[in-house]
């Protein structure tokens, strides 16, 4: 009995149908996220990199870059066992399962105890980061444990997501994070010290509304400055039709260059 099973899940399309991914049918259910994440890592296909997932989830993130940069390895780490064993489901029934690599493990735990990871700290070309949006205790918690687990995380994770990062990626490597607008401050005191060429793109809904989300792109020992992007906007207005860039991304698993 894997440690997936019992677990209520669905079966997802990505990438206009290129991608099948099962998930749990409730709690945290990866989306548009996962997928603007995939898209913004600047992996270049054939180039034999490797990219690092963090807190993968069911896999939809790394597993949508996999699927769009021929050539690139992807490692998995997922804390949950039972969303880890989805992930290395996903990997395989994609046909993904050769670049591709599942550990369980927790990345705010110390590097020197893990020992699916340690010895491949600085040799990662890029990291891929989708971190919970909340606080823990700043709301109501989840009644769904998957849920609240992935919505939730203690106050300073970002600093510990970023350290993880760092001492996993190569000097040069990039660092992608996808979060809410509000936690860019504490996002930005992370990064210090650790990267540069930190590039924000704020992302709108539609014209006229606030951000709902952000992409932050950083590089490894960098010392280049903070980029403010022009925004963009992902849906056309008045509808609920995707731009035709965003469309090309989510629909055809075109890159999102920042």
């Amino acid at each position: 009995m894997t440690a997936s099973e019992g677990l209520s899940t669905t079966d997802d399309l990505f990438l206009g149908g290129a991608l099948t991914v099962r998930q749990p049918k409730s709690g945290y259910r990866a989306g548009l996220d996962a997928v603007l994440l995939a898209a913004a890592c600047p992996a270049v296909a054939d180039q034999d990199a490797r990219c690092l997932d963090c807190g993968a989830g069911a896999g939809v993130a790394g597993l949508a870059a996999a699927w769009r940069v021929n050539g690139l390895a992807v490692v998995l780490i997922e804390r949950d066992p039972g969303l880890a064993a989805l992930a290395k489901y996903n990997s395989a029934v994609n046909g993904l399962g050769d670049r591709t690599d599942v550990i369980i493990d927790d990345l705010t735990r110390p590097l020197s105890q893990m020992t699916m990871l340690h010895d491949r700290a600085g040799t990662f070309d890029h990291a891929l980061a989708n971190p919970p949006f909340h606080h823990t205790g700043s709301g109501t918690p989840a009644p769904d444990r998957l849920k609240d687990a992935s919505h939730a995380m203690a106050a300073g994770a970002f600093e510990q997501w970023a350290r993880f990062a760092a001492a996993m990626l190569r000097p040069g490597g990039s660092y992608t994070i996808v979060q809410r607008p509000e936690a860019l401050p504490e996002i930005l005191r992370a990064l210090d010290r650790r990267f540069g060429r930190v590039r924000v793109l704020p992302l709108h809904g539609r014209e006229g509304e606030p951000a709902s989300r952000m992409l932050v792109q950083a590089v490894k020992g960098s010392r280049a400055g903070l980029q403010l992007l022009p925004s963009r906007i992902l849906h056309v207005a008045g509808t609920h039709a995707f731009t035709p860039e965003f469309d090309a991304v989510l629909r055809d698993g075109k890159a999102l260059v920042l």
